[in-house]
């Protein structure tokens, strides 16, 4: 089973139609398709080509609204706070950061954030995508001795070791790859990673 996971487009529609001509089975955008919210129609339009196989998390510069109505427009999935069932594993979706300087739409306080990741807690095996990297990380780090990750995000792969962790958002750690206890963790960026599950 194959799992492309991507994020951070940011309206660079060229690597959005490289990354879905990429064969998998699950196609999994988690958040910042657009840039403060403009042009998420042709997102959806190009998301599109791969239907049903495509599921979509809102980034700090889409509103959770804005991506439900594109996804319901396109026939994708809204994967904002779901989960799914691939085979023994489950994969779950939280798009939004932590709070920023720049007061874009996809925002959470910590506590919305720690509030939101609690029901995922159970499921196991997990591969879990959030928008947000976990805080003062190499998957978070903008340059030396600035991180803008979230705490939330850090404590619950701390405390609940999913097997893999995939996140976006800070594009300066984009590829960055690290083992946080058993969980693995990268930045996937708009590269993408392909993962391969048994």
């Amino acid at each position: 089973m194959r799992l492309l996971i991507f994020s951070d487009i940011h309206n660079n529609w060229k690597a959005l139609e490289r990354l879905l001509a990429i064969e998998a089975d699950y196609y999994i955008a988690a958040g910042d398709q657009v840039t403060w919210a403009k042009g998420i129609d042709r997102a959806g339009e190009i998301l599109a080509q791969r239907g049903d196989k495509v599921y979509v998390l809102p980034g700090n510069h889409e509103s959770a609204d804005l991506v439900a109505g594109m996804c319901a427009r396109h026939g994708l999935h809204d994967f904002h706070e779901q989960h799914i069932a691939v085979g023994k594993w489950h994969v779950a979706g939280l798009g939004y950061s932590s709070p920023t300087p720049f007061n874009t739409p996809g925002e959470y306080s910590e506590a919305q954030i720690e509030e939101r990741l609690r029901k995922f807690a159970a499921l196991a095996p997990l591969v879990l995508v959030c928008h947000a990297p976990p805080y003062g990380t190499a998957l978070d780090r903008v340059r030396a001795g600035l991180h803008a990750g979230s705490k939330s995000v850090r404590e619950f792969i701390e405390k609940y070791q999913p097997e893999y962790f995939f996140c976006g958002h800070i594009h300066e750690a984009e590829g960055k790859e690290m083992v946080m206890g058993r969980t693995r963790a990268k930045n996937v960026g708009k590269a993408g990673h392909l993962l391969e599950l048994d």
